[in-house]
């Protein structure tokens, strides 16, 4: 019978000192990620057509959670509350859906550049949502006020599912994903969704060609606290449930034959995966339409600095992806006030050149 030998103490020691090296690393970034995420918001609810200084969204923000009724009535106070918290909110929500799911799908298919935007999920879940927008007063009209609510959301988080399953049904065979295939899937799904988005856009009337517009470019100029009740009940429960799948998905690094070999149940994870994906991403176009790039870049950047373990790579993404979402929405309201640039863009121009980055640097890594 063999026996495996013990490792002999050096080894042990080298193994604990590089534990406790990540676990420095990974608690400062932490810390660093939280700081940079205040510091945002607390710019973000003080920067606008009427500036407020940090000290009053400080007092505002403490008077609310006290209630202190000295605040509650103040303009500072119905700035900050009625608008820019609601947006602040949805901004941290969305940003870390986004980023999570970008992260599961780039565990579940095995690649980094797997993304929910530019294999076509999004754009899935945003043309279910233009199908709502232009037909869903026809279709959904015994559910009166309800529809806008509650059938956009549905019908996103169906788009979003639907492209889930049919990329993952076409790039996967013998339970091995092939690269190539998922990315020219996720092209062209996106190119087909795309033209029926084009199309809704072309038989829709004034009103829906600006809703419509929305949600091509994404923003979060519409957030509400009414908003916030509908995405946080899909999204949160992600999020808090999503490091359940790390174990999993570390499997999966090795492979689906061998995952299952280590006890993981493959078939479960990967369900799962794929429902959270389409849940966060669908909820998040609804909300915010499609913004492109940030999952893609808060796990792979996470990745070059703490290496591949979802364990960390999870709970982090959801913090950085709210970090970045919250810094982007304020570039998008200031750099060109009073205007304000729709936020898909800037998560565009910032994402898409280092997705080139990262296609090149990954072809230099094959060629070597």
């Amino acid at each position: 019978m063999s026996s495996v030998a013990p490792l002999a103490e050096p080894a042990v020691s080298a193994v604990a000192v590089l534990f406790a090296e990540r676990r420095r690393r990974v608690g400062l970034a932490v810390v660093v990620l939280a700081l940079m995420l205040a510091a945002l918001a607390v710019m973000a609810l003080g920067t606008g057509a009427v500036r407020i200084p940090p000290s009053r969204v400080l007092a505002v923000l403490s008077g609310w959670v006290t209630g202190d009724p000295a605040t509650a009535g103040s303009r500072e106070a119905l700035v900050i509350l009625g608008i820019r918290l609601p947006r602040l909110v949805l901004g941290c929500l969305i940003g870390a859906a986004l980023a999570v799911s970008g992260t599961l799908m780039q565990g579940l298919f095995r690649n980094p550049l797997a993304d929910p935007g530019l294999v076509g999920v999004s754009a899935g879940a945003a043309l279910a949502a233009a199908a709502t927008i232009v037909l869903g007063e026809r279709l959904f009209a015994a559910f009166g006020a309800v529809m806008p609510f509650a059938m956009l959301p549905l019908g996103a988080f169906l788009g979003g599912l639907a492209s889930t399953l049919v990329l993952y049904a076409i790039a996967t065979r013998q339970g091995r994903t092939s690269v190539a295939i998922l990315l020219l899937a996720g092209v062209a799904l996106g190119a087909f969704t795309g033209a029926l988005t084009g199309l809704l856009a072309f038989i829709s009337d004034d009103r829906q060609l600006r809703d419509l517009t929305f949600w091509s470019l994404g923003s979060l100029g519409g957030a509400s606290w009414t908003k916030i009740a509908i995405v946080a009940p899909l999204v949160l429960p992600v999020l808090l449930a999503v490091p359940l799948l790390a174990r999993g998905l570390n499997a999966l690094l090795l492979g689906e034959a061998e995952a299952f070999h280590l006890g993981v149940p493959v078939q479960r994870v990967k369900t799962a995966a794929i429902i959270m994906v389409a849940t966060a991403v669908g909820a998040s176009v609804a909300a915010a339409g499609v913004i492109g790039f940030v999952g893609i870049l808060v796990p792979h950047l996470l990745r070059l600095l703490f290496g591949p373990d979802h364990r960390i790579l999870l709970p982090l993404a959801s913090l950085l992806g709210a970090t970045l979402l919250t810094g982007a929405d304020l570039l998008a309201r200031t750099v060109a006030a009073p205007a304000e640039l729709p936020i898909g863009i800037l998560t565009a121009a910032i994402g898409a050149p280092f997705f080139l980055w990262l296609l090149l640097r990954r072809d230099r890594t094959i060629d070597a």
